[in-house]
């Protein structure tokens, strides 16, 4: 006998379009007030309201923490969301990442995850971007009230930092303009291990400042490789280091090239084999060669689960945010620890100023050699203006006008500006092409 004919045109529902009784669960926590709720936090239709029709969220990567980012925000009444991820679904993917399937191969990830999780999830808006994250201009990341990071390298996670930073604007205390901070959710994951952080730039340590989180990658000597090797890992190097060089020195070596791979496993196999060493393996040559740590779906599953739950404090403020950075570790056992990590003073991407002491002589021209020296991977050719407005000195059709001051006193200048030869301190603003926003120098001439 065959089940009843359910008419899906006479389910009840509510103003929104949604299926009463649907987000109950999420009612228990919007709808009423309780011990745990964060600061300003209002109960009631308006703040679900503000989260299902207003927020709109970015997701950056589509990947192992995209997938269940994707999943868990849409599952969370986030209804605007938007991600970009510019690789395409390869086979290895498919044990993990679990929006996608074999005949998805090949697909962008970006635009098959957003097809997949508005199949499942009624009324959510997924738009993809299958591109990569710096073709997008910096104003289009402004749209966007909270942007949660998936990605899987320190480039990609600075980048955004820097981005998400320019925005930020200081009021005439040094305190931060509220307005223009914009949030930023990091997830990452290395095997059994993970983590979970909240950046607010100015009011939190953001990605800058605890750059020292990050051990530097594992490196071999090249006279270990060549003369000694140890392990399949020193085999597997010295064909990717040495050997291909040496044999193939007009091509250059393409890790994504399933030939080159396994030129890489074979010679490496044979080194192996000549000096007794076991282990060397296509899998593990991939891993070395591309610097692959095993991804565990779980590990991926808490870390999404931590930064969605943060994403929905923010919207909403239904319970207090992290403070402000959360460790993963479930190699042996379960452990979690929030960490209240503290602002670099001196960073040059989310402090009101960095501190720079020069000689009291010291010139415009000295001035602007000594930030090309201390900001030497940001700053190249940069034009300096003082906190009120006054410029300084300006690249372009500017340069000209500005020129003459290079040759004056920075306490000249400084004294003028603040209407008077006593002031020797003050703060400088700098602008150069390959910053993503100005950098503020607290200059002290003494």
């Amino acid at each position: 006998m065959e089940g009843p004919d359910v008419n899906m045109q006479s389910i009840e529902r509510d103003h929104r379009g949604d299926m009463v009784g649907r987000w109950t669960d999420l009612d228990y926590v919007l709808m009423r007030d309780g011990p745990s709720a964060g600061p300003g936090f209002e109960p009631g239709e308006d703040t679900k309201s503000v989260l299902m029709d207003v927020m709109h969220v970015l997701v950056l990567g589509a990947g192992g923490l995209g997938c269940e980012l994707l999943k868990d925000l849409a599952l969370s009444g986030f209804k605007k969301i938007d991600v970009i991820d510019m690789d395409t679904i390869d086979l290895s993917n498919l044990n993990r990442q679990f929006l996608f399937r074999p005949h998805d191969i090949g697909k962008p990830k970006a635009i098959i995850a957003a097809e997949r999780v508005m199949e499942r999830v009624e009324g959510v808006t997924v738009t993809p971007h299958y591109c990569r994250i710096e073709d997008k201009d910096d104003d289009w990341f402004e749209q966007f009230h909270i942007i949660i990071m998936g990605l899987d390298s320190l480039e990609a996670r600075s980048y955004m930092n820097a981005v998400a930073c320019s925005f930020l604007r200081f009021e005439a205390d040094g305190t931060p303009d509220q307005s223009t901070i914009k949030p930023l959710i990091d997830g990452g994951t290395e095997g059994w291990k993970g983590h979970a952080r909240v950046i607010l730039p100015g009011v939190t340590p953001c990605f800058q400042c605890t750059m020292w989180l990050f051990p530097p990658q594992t490196t071999y000597p090249l006279c270990t490789l060549a003369e000694t090797p140890r392990n399949a890992a020193h085999c597997i190097e010295y064909a990717h280091l040495i050997q291909w060089g040496n044999e193939r020195p007009n091509e250059e070596f393409d890790a994504d090239d399933p030939e080159h791979m396994k030129w890489i496993y074979e010679n490496a196999m044979r080194r192996a084999e000549a000096f007794g060493i076991e282990g060397v393996t296509l899998y593990h040559t991939m891993g070395v060669v591309k610097n692959i740590i095993p991804a565990i779906p779980s590990t991926n599953a808490i870390i999404a689960g931590q930064c969605a739950l943060e994403a929905l404090k923010m919207a909403t403020m239904c319970a207090k945010g992290l403070d402000n950075f959360m460790m993963y570790n479930g190699s042996d056992g379960v452990y979690t620890h929030a960490v209240a990590y503290e602002k670099d003073p001196d960073c040059p991407m989310c402090s009101p100023g960095v501190a720079m002491e020069l000689p009291k002589e010291s010139t415009l021209s000295d001035v602007i050699d000594a930030i090309v020296k201390k900001f030497e991977d940001t700053v190249a050719l940069p034009s300096i203006s003082t906190s009120n407005g006054t410029n300084l000195y300006m690249r372009g059709v500017l340069e000209e006008a500005t020129r003459d001051n290079l040759t004056r006193k920075m306490s000249e200048l400084l004294g003028e500006e603040h209407g008077g030869g006593e002031k020797l301190d003050g703060l400088i603003i700098v602008n150069d092409k390959k910053l993503k926003g100005p950098l503020r120098i607290r200059l002290s001439l003494a």
